[in-house]
């Protein structure tokens, strides 16, 4: 008997759309979505969808993509590029350069976010100075 020894979790090779749904709590409606718009491409056993190890990594990255504002155009645009043939060079390159973009658009954001907090906070106090004017 070995102490401590650490077992790896048994990943699977196929994952059926209830699955997925429930991993990364998505409804199925999202993956069947998914699956029309070409960014996932699950095989089929009669009715039953087969997603396999690389669907769940691009559903990963979908969910991801959209969680930093990636348009599902722009995810399947960077996903399609892992296929090149290049050694992923390709890929790696243009996702960098909308990376850097998306940085850029979201520290914008921020700033517009935070002068908005600023705008609201001095509204609330002159609102609660003419509600209470005090003695």
């Amino acid at each position: 008997m070995i102490a401590n020894a650490e077992i790896a979790p048994v990943v699977p090779q196929v994952f059926t759309i209830s699955d997925l749904s429930c991993e990364f709590e998505v409804t199925t409606r999202t993956l069947r979505f998914y699956e029309t718009k070409g960014l996932l491409q699950p095989r089929r056993r009669g009715q039953t969808r087969l997603y396999s190890r690389r669907d769940r990594a691009r559903l990963k990255l979908i969910l991801q993509g959209k969680r930093v504002g990636f348009s599902l155009t722009d995810i399947k645009e960077m996903l399609d590029l892992y296929d090149l043939k290049d050694g992923k060079a390709t890929q790696l390159r243009v996702s960098l350069r909308r990376f850097k973009e998306r940085i850029s658009d979201l520290e914008r954001q921020k700033i517009d976010v935070e002068e908005a907090i600023t705008d609201l906070n001095r509204t609330c106090q002159i609102v609660e100075g003419m509600l209470d004017p005090g003695p």
